[in-house]
């Protein structure tokens, strides 16, 4: 028997149906309906009642269930039991704004956890990551989750969701956001960007008719920029070492102002290597 089967009646039974797993395990709601008649048919009885709207699954269903987690738990121990060496090496890909923040802390977690793991660090945008990722060229990247359209053959695990801020020069009156953007020139953060997407949808919908002189694709040098005068700057919240070195005001913008995602991202055919679960556990961790 395929173990997966096991694996996909238990996140049936933990998500409630059978359109709820079909997310987790990177597939249809068919081909779970269809793995569970494969399963079916193995034990020779019914998992689940299907004479209501919903399934329900029997008690034949849990006690398999919870007989398949035991299992999975006794075997990812063997899998990651301390005398198994980590080693070889990992792509990872990184955005520019995780260089100066998580970045370094991961690295340095990795090397003091699995010095027998070597690890190269490929820097570019999340749409570049995303593209190299599933074109084989790294192994893992930390980049900006896009709110759609995220491939099935793709596995995802959240580390931060940070808030976009307004950036002002010192000395500058506090008032509302809408207000800033109408005073001052706005230092517009690169388009080019998932981040920048994500600044300038918020300007058109608080002010459209915001004025930009010039579009940066480093959050450091629109610190500086805003730092000299040059403008406001909607950015994500950069580090408050860095506002405070150029003396940089930070303005909140609510509760209807965005959010992006923070995430590592890894091909779900390589779900089971041990060489990324250590990378994506030192990211979460520099998170944490």
């Amino acid at each position: 028997m395929n173990l997966t089967l096991l694996s996909t009646l238990v996140a049936v039974i933990d998500r409630g149906s059978f359109a709820a797993a079909a997310p987790e395990i990177g597939c249809t709601p068919s081909a779970v309906s269809l793995q569970m008649k494969q399963l079916e048919a193995w034990f020779g009885r019914p998992l689940f009642d299907r004479s209501a709207r919903t399934v329900r699954p029997t008690p034949f269903a849990l006690e398999a269930a919870s007989v398949a987690r035991d299992v999975g738990s006794r075997v990812e121990a063997l899998r990651t039991r301390s005398t198994i060496t980590v080693s070889g090496r990992v792509r990872l890909g990184a955005i520019a704004t995780v260089q100066s923040g998580a970045l370094p802390q991961a690295l340095r977690t990795l090397r003091d956890r699995h010095p027998a793991l070597d690890v190269e660090v490929v820097l570019d945008d999340s749409d570049a990551l995303l593209v190299a990722l599933k074109a084989g060229r790294i192994d893992v990247a930390v980049l900006v989750r896009p709110s759609a359209g995220g491939s099935t053959r793709l596995a995802w695990h959240d580390l931060a969701k940070q808030p976009f801020v307004l950036l002002t020069p010192p000395g500058v009156e506090a008032t509302t956001p809408t207000e800033l953007l109408r005073r001052y020139t706005l230092i517009r953060y690169d388009t080019a960007l998932t981040g920048g997407r994500i600044a300038a949808q918020y300007v058109r919908r608080v002010c459209p008719q915001a004025r930009f002189a010039m579009e940066v694709r480093s959050i450091d040098a629109i610190v500086a920029m805003v730092a000299a005068g040059l403008g406001v700057s909607i950015v994500p919240q950069p580090r408050r070492a860095l506002l405070e070195a150029h003396g940089v005001r930070e303005v909140a913008l609510g509760r209807s102002g965005p959010t992006r995602q923070i995430a590592a991202v890894r091909r779900r055919a390589d779900i089971d290597s041990r060489n990324l679960n250590a990378a994506v556990a030192a990211l979460a961790s520099a998170y944490a």
